[in-house]
This record gives structure tokens, sequence and C-alpha cells, in this order.
């Protein structure tokens, strides 16, 4: 959790003396205001339509056509409508465990970001997610946007950012290490090749060790490096501002640690976010036919996901593609997993994406009115007693 600290904190710069209008400062600032409609221009909305109708054609009609299965669409048609429905409720647990979790991060209850701005942030994230490849960078830099708007600093910003991402990315090197070892030695059943059992291991130790290597840098990495580089030439300038980006993942990783070691139960948000969608998956295999056991649909889920960081709006069709081909590998029938993933992304990916649209609408408005009441402090002045804006706020 955060704690309001004024003037302190891993994100707390030194601000200027107030001074007279800067014209370029102004732009910079207007700028920054129109992040969001800079995000999403009309050509990059017009390809993510077209990308989208194309990949619904073939995944949809293409696919089952030369999988020999039919039309997908009527055969998702036929599927229990009981399971299905469970499946949707399981989809909105999991974004309930991401807002959950956001809010353990990144919010001060006394602070400007309530329940409802909680939601708008993380939905709005997840459309800016859809319209971005890598793994989800659309998403970061517009939760991140929001939150600078609502008072946090930036550099706090942005280490608060990597501790979310490693609260959220350790239960996915955790269920591939775990999970991977239990299939490939035989302790789970369903088995697996060394290829979709133990590679995935490997993937998921050289990501600890990457964690861990951030995590034993010094705390007070970035100071020494200012010195080393205020006292020698300019090329030892470039090299402490490069490495000035791994002293930041690596504060990042230390808050991540920091948020864990006080046990707080909304931390639960992170597996609550992946257990969840991977039950909507399950799910969709009960709805069309019997089941591989959960620890191959635990492993295919994961492997799949590799996905997301093809250069594809929200991984779509390369993660559809990786969660079939890695079924195939365990041996699961092939047409009862195309149906299955694709009942499931039509959950995971498509239902979401109208509630997110709005949420976009409502965080221009939520940043519109923020903006309003930073303006009325600033003409109304100290002496109203109205207190600072939230945001400097304590890292670890």
């Amino acid at each position: 959790m955060h704690r309001q600290q004024a003037g302190r904190g891993e994100g707390a710069e030194d601000r200027p003396p107030a001074g007279p209008p800067d014209p370029a400062a102004a732009s910079a600032h207007a700028a920054e205001e129109d992040m969001p409609r800079r995000l999403v221009s009309r050509r990059q909305l017009a390809s993510f339509l077209l990308f989208m109708l194309s990949a619904l054609a073939f995944l949809y009609f293409v696919l089952p056509k030369l999988a020999g299965i039919g039309t997908t669409v009527h055969r998702i048609e036929r599927g229990d409508a009981w399971w299905i429905a469970l499946g949707v409720g399981f989809e909105a647990l999991s974004f309930a465990g991401y807002v959950v979790l956001f809010r353990a991060v990144f919010v001060d209850e006394a602070g400007r970001i309530g329940w409802r701005e909680s939601y708008v942030i993380t939905m709005a994230g997840l459309v800016a997610t859809r319209l971005f490849a890598a793994a989800g960078a659309g998403g970061v830099a517009m939760t991140a946007w929001a939150l600078r708007r609502s008072g946090m600093e930036p550099r706090l910003v942005a280490c608060r950012m990597v501790a979310f991402m490693v609260l959220l990315y350790v239960i996915y090197a955790g269920s591939l290490l775990i999970d991977g070892i239990g299939l490939g030695a035989g302790l789970f059943p369903g088995g697996g090749s060394f290829a979709i059992t133990f590679v995935p291991v490997i993937i998921a130790a050289v990501m600890f060790a990457v964690v861990g290597a951030m995590a034993l840098l010094p705390g007070d990495i970035e100071r020494r490096l200012g010195q080393w580089a205020s006292s020698s030439g300019s090329e030892h300038r470039w090299v402490a501002r490069a490495l000035a980006v791994p002293a930041l993942a690596a504060s990042g990783v230390r808050t991540a640690i920091d948020l864990i070691r006080r046990r707080d139960p909304r931390l639960l948000g992170a597996p609550a976010w992946w257990g969840f969608d991977i039950c909507v998956l399950w799910a969709m295999f009960h709805a069309f036919g019997s089941p591989p056991p959960f620890t191959v649909i635990w492993m295919a889920y994961f492997v799949g996901t590799f996905g997301n960081l093809l250069p594809l709006p929200g991984g779509l069709g390369g993660v559809e593609g990786g969660m079939i081909g890695a079924f195939a590998a365990f041996g699961v029938e092939f047409n009862l997993a195309v149906l299955a993933v694709l009942a499931y992304r039509g959950i995971s990916f498509w239902l979401p994406t109208l509630p997110g649209a709005v949420a976009y609408l409502q965080l221009r408005r939520i940043v519109a009115r923020w903006r309003e009441e930073e303006g009325g402090r600033r003409r109304l002045g100290p002496r109203d007693g109205s207190p600072e804006p939230a945001g400097a706020l304590q890292g670890s």
C-alpha cells in the first residue's frame, strides 16, 4: 500500500520555484493532457477494426473449415449454456482480482482514486492493450498516464508499475515452473514432451534469475551513478543514464517484495486474475466435451499467452494459435481444443471490450474533473485549507 508522505518517497522530486508561465512548458502540459486522444488515432482505430474483422473471419470461419469441424460459430451455439455462463462469471471475478491488486499497489485510501476510479483506469487500460501490441504496452501507458494525472509523481508511477508487473508475472513464472516440473517428472497427470514441459521451466527460471539480480542492486545505485558521472567524462554520464533504467526497475522489484512482506490480502488479486481466467478455459472444455487434466489446461494456457508478445493487438491470433498448438502437443483432441480456445477467447478478449471502451470515455471525464480541481486549488491558494492532491506517496 502507498503511504501519503509529502515531499518524500521513491518518486518525490524537487519542484522548481514558481515563475512566469513558460510557453514551452504549457505546450508540453497540453500534450500530456491530450495523451489519451493520441493513443487512439483514427488511422490506428481503422487498422485495429480491419485487423479484428480479418482475425474473426479466419479464426471462426476459415480455421474450422481447415480443421474439418464446420463453422465454429454454429458449434459454439450448441455448447452447454450453463458452463458458458459459469465462464462469464469466472471472467468477471478475474477482472475483479485485477482491480483489487491495482488498489493494493497504487491507491492510498485518502487519495483521489476510489473504487470507481480504480475500475475505470483498469478497464480503460484494457482497451489500450487491445489496440497495442508488445505484451500490453498500451495498457501500461494508459494506466501510467491516469496515475500521473491523479497527482502521483512520474518516478513513483514508474516504480509502482514495475512492482505491479512483478506481482502479476511472478504468478506466471511460478506456474510455468511448478506445472512444468510436475508434468515433466510425471508428478501431475497429463505427461508432455520436454519441449512443452521443461523448456517453459527453463524460461521461468531465467525470469526469476533476472528479477532476483535486479533485487540485489544497491538501493542507492542511482546516487552512486550520479556521483560517478559527475566526476567523469561525458561518456560516463551517458552510461549512468543508461544504467538508471535497471536501477529504477530494481526499485520496483524491491517495492513488490516489500508489499509481499506486508501480507496485504489484496495481493491475492494477482493469483485471482490468472486463476479465474484459466477457469474460463476449463469451463469451455466442459461446455463442449470432456476436458483434459486441469494441469494440462494450466500449462497450455500459460504457454499460449506467450502469443501476447507478438506484434498483434492483444495477441489476437497468436494466443489462440499458441494455446491450440500446446493442447495438440499434449494430445488433446484437436476439434475440442479449437472450440474451447475460441469460446474462451470470445469471453476473455471480446466480452470486456465494450465496458472497457465505456471506461475509456469515463476516464477522460475523470481526468478533466481532476484538472478542474487542481485549477481551483491553485486559484484559491493554500489559505482555504484544501489538501494537496494525493501523489507524493512513499516507494520502497
